[in-house]
């Protein structure tokens, strides 16, 4: 025991790790002698006087010390196997916790970067949001109401909903409705959105993902398109397979994709820490028209 503690809390931190190996040789091979001369000394002068019957000649103290060789063949190997035994469960078990530790910090740290990212999209959809309701509130509009009752729904969905890694793609689609309906409210009937569904399986995608490329659209899209703008929205869900298809129509969008790369940076690192591998985020920019498509294989 006493050269179990020794070698594991005694040696091998004060020698090895900090690399003095002529002194750790010196100090082990002199600490192991003295463990050998230790065993030694209570096999024959405190457990022998228990077993064999007086009177008997026993070996004295010095005759220990200098019988190197009885030492180094009986007494010294049995000490190093118990200390070797010792110090590799003692090391797998602190390797097991350092693991463990490790990955409850990995854990810890996507949580929180998770959360920074959430924190990053929610305020900018809260502030765009309360501006359109207070444009139609200083003109009186009938529809303050309506987008008040819209507005009371996504927040529900974005504070109660979405502290999880994953919701439901139906809870995310009532979400893009409500969204979209309280964005036509700013517009009149020159604004066209198409929003194709093809859902064969509930599946648990990553929260407001969705609602994030959506609301680019209309910030890129519609926000800055004085003519007919269009947006168009196609999901479809089968097996463990989701793609979400956007496209809006845009003034350039080359220019577009230049402006919102921080916005598309922020969803990548959010799919990142969610889907790691099993996602393709893709952003086509042409002429007149901006797409973005996102595919999850849950596979």
């Amino acid at each position: 025991m006493l050269a179990a503690y020794f070698v594991a809390y005694l040696w091998i931190p004060k020698f090895i790790k900090t690399k003095k190996y002529l002194l750790s040789i010196l100090t082990f091979l002199l600490a192991f002698y003295l463990f050998g001369v230790l065993s030694r000394i209570l096999v024959v002068h405190v457990a022998e006087p228990f077993v064999r019957t007086p009177p008997f000649e026993q070996e004295s103290i010095q005759e220990i010390f200098s019988d190197y060789r009885w030492l180094m063949a009986k007494y010294i190997p049995t000490i190093l196997l118990n200390v070797l035994v010792f110090v590799a469960v003692k090391y797998y078990f602190e390797d097991e916790r350092e693991k463990s530790k490790k990955l409850a910090l990995a854990k810890e740290k996507s949580e929180i970067e998770l959360k920074t990212l959430k924190g990053q999209l929610n305020p900018h959809f809260l502030f765009n949001t309360l501006n359109n309701i207070y444009s139609l509130s200083v003109v009186n509009s009938p529809k303050t109401s309506t987008s008040i009752s819209k507005l009371s729904e996504i927040l529900d969905h974005v504070l109660y909903r979405c502290n999880g890694k994953y919701v439901l793609l139906s809870s995310e689609i009532d979400l893009l409705k409500n969204f979209i309906e309280l964005e036509k409210l700013r517009y009149d009937e020159r604004l066209k959105v198409s929003f194709t569904e093809n859902i064969d399986n509930d599946i648990e995608i990553p929260p407001l993902i969705l609602l994030s490329l959506v609301e680019n659209a209309f910030k890129h899209g519609a926000g800055e398109d004085s003519g007919s703008p269009e947006i168009d929205i196609d999901i479809s869900s089968k097996d463990l397979k989701f793609q979400f298809v956007i496209t809006n129509t845009v003034v350039d969008a080359y220019e577009v994709k230049g402006k919102d790369s921080i916005g598309l940076s922020n969803i990548r690192k959010q799919l990142d820490l969610i889907c790691g591998n099993n996602y393709e985020l893709d952003v086509k920019p042409s002429e007149n028209r901006f797409t973005v498509t996102l595919k999850i294989n849950q596979e």
